[in-house]
């Protein structure tokens, strides 16, 4: 009898998570993982057969998803690839498996994890993580398949359907709050943002719609797409190359970019000039000497987060709303796995069915050298119809599930043959 594999089911599924809720921003930098990291990362899990993982590594979080039991060595994979000691991770990790790793997934998703409460980037993070990690396997999962596509479901509903997000309370949108309250005479002020990533150009994007035309630059290590952002919000850009010269004339630089160390230090504020940097990235892209000039004010991640608490407190009346959603959504989900993993019971039970009528059809035909049209198709209703009810019994009593499909093996099957063998 052909058996169900579990190598992808709930049971199986972990996440070992590092967040803002532990690790503050210079240790969540160490764990940061790179997308020239991800080659690598797979052929590990994929050479050690670990069955499969992905990570999600943003600002505030860097998560290891996977599906096998084995989770601790696909951290020791991971530590390996991003050149870390398993040791030093798993202390600011929290690791949730089964069920847990489940709805951790799908509350992250929501936006119910973040920092910042509502924040619905992390969506299109996980989308594009699992995109990239499923394009270098080069196969899909079906559970993780089916688990992303409904933290995406889960993520549209809580959206559409609640008051979650309402209010701007992203990162980016927090940096600007943070210029607005902070800055006078901001129409003056010369705003430089380096790194036009997808957190760059959001903070553009917030500045220009509330800043009434702000005197902002760009740059960008690639000049192409410094380009095309310039065009796309009217905005000038200039070469990276004069970076270093633009800055002497700078009252605002906005750091959005990825390096993995710090690439703007107190070396580029020489002149005295007051300046307000705004670093965006994760690990640190500025160090954090520039402080040591009295005339320079850093402010990062963390910072910026405890600028919102107002929005915080009326998007947090709305989480038992998106609890809601969730509590149904993985209800569904896990009405989806239990059919799945029960479905080669059935499909095989169906099948002894279908092998037994046509042992009798042929039964019939050899004798009467006729078969009714009409008697074929209610066979097979009948066929349909005992099997709708054994699937509902298996799936209404799944620790039953494995006895009730042996003992109707051995009757429907076992029997048979026997009686068979020793009539011949």
């Amino acid at each position: 009898m052909t058996q169900y594999s579990n190598i992808h089911q709930t049971s199986n599924f972990a996440v070992l998570s590092v967040s803002y809720e532990k690790a503050d921003v210079e240790t969540r930098g160490k764990f940061a993982f790179f997308d020239e990291n991800i080659k690598n990362f797979v052929t590990r899990i994929h050479d050690e057969n670990l069955g499969d993982a992905f990570v999600v590594s943003t600002c505030n979080r860097t998560e290891i998803y996977t599906t096998t039991s084995n989770y601790l060595f696909v951290a020791e994979e991971y530590c390996k690839t991003i050149g870390v000691n398993l040791s030093d991770f798993l202390p600011f990790a929290n690791i949730l498996t089964k069920e847990e790793a489940l709805n951790h997934l799908f509350r992250v998703a929501a936006g119910l994890e973040s920092q910042i409460i509502g924040d619905f980037e992390i969506i299109g993070q996980i989308k594009k993580a699992y995109a990239r990690f499923k394009k270098e396997r080069q196969n899909s999962n079906p559970f993780l398949e089916r688990s992303i596509n409904s933290a995406i479901q889960i993520s549209k509903k809580i959206k559409n359907e609640t008051a979650i997000s309402n209010g701007a309370a992203s990162v980016s949108y927090a940096a600007v709050h943070y210029i607005l309250n902070n800055q006078k005479k901001l129409n003056e002020k010369n705003i430089l943002l380096l790194g036009v990533g997808e957190i760059g150009q959001n903070t553009v994007e917030n500045l220009v719609k509330h800043v009434y035309q702000p005197k902002i630059k760009i740059a960008n290590r690639t000049q192409e797409t410094a380009e095309k952002i310039s065009e796309k919000y009217n905005i000038p850009h200039i070469d990276y190359a004069d970076f270093d010269k633009e800055v002497e004339n700078t009252d605002i630089l906005i750091v959005a970019t990825g390096a993995k160390i710090p690439i703007i230090n107190k070396s580029h504020f020489q002149n005295g000039r007051e300046t307000l940097v705004i670093d965006l990235s994760i690990p640190h892209n500025v160090d954090k000497n520039v402080s040591e000039n009295e005339n320079v004010t850093l402010i990062d991640v963390d910072e910026l987060s405890k600028q919102i608490q107002e929005t915080i407190q009326q998007r947090e009346k709305e989480i038992p709303k998106a609890e809601k959603i969730i509590k149904e959504m993985t209800k569904d989900f896990l009405e989806w796995e239990k059919k799945r993993k029960l479905a080669p019971n059935i499909h095989h039970f169906k099948a002894v069915l279908k092998n037994m009528e046509r042992n009798e059809m042929h039964n019939f035909y050899r004798k009467n050298k006729y078969i009714n049209i009409n008697d074929m198709e209610l066979s097979e209703k009948m066929i349909q119809k005992i099997t709708n009810r054994f699937a509902k019994y298996i799936i209404d009593n799944p620790l039953k599930a494995e006895e009730i499909s042996k003992l109707m093996h051995e009757i429907l099957v076992e029997q048979p043959n026997n009686e068979f063998n020793e009539k011949h």
